[in-house]
């Protein structure tokens, strides 16, 4: 008797994090927007930390340990930071999961990684080059994944959701830190202006590397285009994830969180 084909599941559709960006690499050449992304992060790793504190109003330190502590993360866990740049969430979580925990960071950029250590060690971490679509990492291995500010970096998001879901053990959770464009036309006109004019010019003032300004002005076109809320809320869930939530700060800090069941 002829046993029937294995029943693979569906691949999920493609879901880019934002529309295409012409003003910064080649959209019909396949590869063009990863090596951009990955060359103008290795050659500004330096200034990232610096100009990044000065400019991110609300987005430092204690802004991340707060959003941590709200999606669940605590002592002794395992955790996964997908994009993990300089390891401005990394130093937080690691903080927060104590001894008892460790961390595993995965970032595209050497060079940002390479930066982990300029405001001192983090015991209990290690950071290894990889991708959100890939995670170099075992099934069912962490407790908590995070994404601080890379979601609009990656190349699909229903990939990488699939592959959060993948490293996860049941009852695990995620949390997606990402920066949202405001309701009100007022306040997206403002944010728009400070984003896309005045951080690039004082990161041309602060930088010390002429690419910096580039990235800062990447940084905003990239929020404006990127997918909306409830499409990131769906891909979550179709990924797996239950009690998928949002919680917003400032009307431009967003927080997604959602949960592997149990069983």
């Amino acid at each position: 008797m002829s046993s029937s084909p294995e029943v693979r599941p569906a691949a999920p559709a493609v879901l880019p994090p934002h529309r295409p960006l012409p003003a910064y690499y080649n959209p019909d050449e396949k590869d063009q927007r990863r090596s951009f992304l990955r060359h103008i992060f290795d050659e500004t790793a330096g200034d990232y930390d610096r100009i990044e504190g000065v400019l991110a109003f609300g987005s430092g330190p204690w802004y991340r340990r707060q959003a941590l502590v709200r999606a669940g993360l605590g002592a002794g866990m395992q955790v996964v930071d997908v994009g993990c740049g300089t390891g401005l969430l990394a130093r937080e979580a690691v903080s927060l999961v104590g001894p008892a925990g460790a961390l595993t960071g995965v970032d595209p950029s050497p060079g940002m990684m390479a930066q982990v250590g300029a405001r001192g060690p983090l015991p209990g971490a290690r950071f290894i080059e990889g991708r959100a679509e890939a995670l170099p990492l075992p099934d069912a291995s962490a407790d908590f994944v995070s994404m601080g500010y890379a979601l609009r970096h990656i190349d699909d998001v229903a990939v990488a959701f699939a592959e959060f879901r993948r490293v996860l053990r049941p009852g695990g959770r995620v949390l997606v830190l990402e920066i949202t464009r405001p309701q009100g036309a007022f306040a997206r006109f403002w944010l728009r202006l400070y984003m896309r004019f005045v951080v690039p010019l004082l990161a041309r003032l602060l930088a010390r590397h002429g690419d910096t300004p580039q990235l800062f002005r990447y940084y905003w076109d990239t929020i404006e285009a990127c997918i909306t809320p409830p499409e990131v809320m769906s891909a979550l869930e179709r990924a797996g994830f239950v009690d998928v939530r949002r919680h917003v700060e400032l009307g431009i800090f967003s927080e997604y969180t959602g949960t592997v069941p149990a069983h």
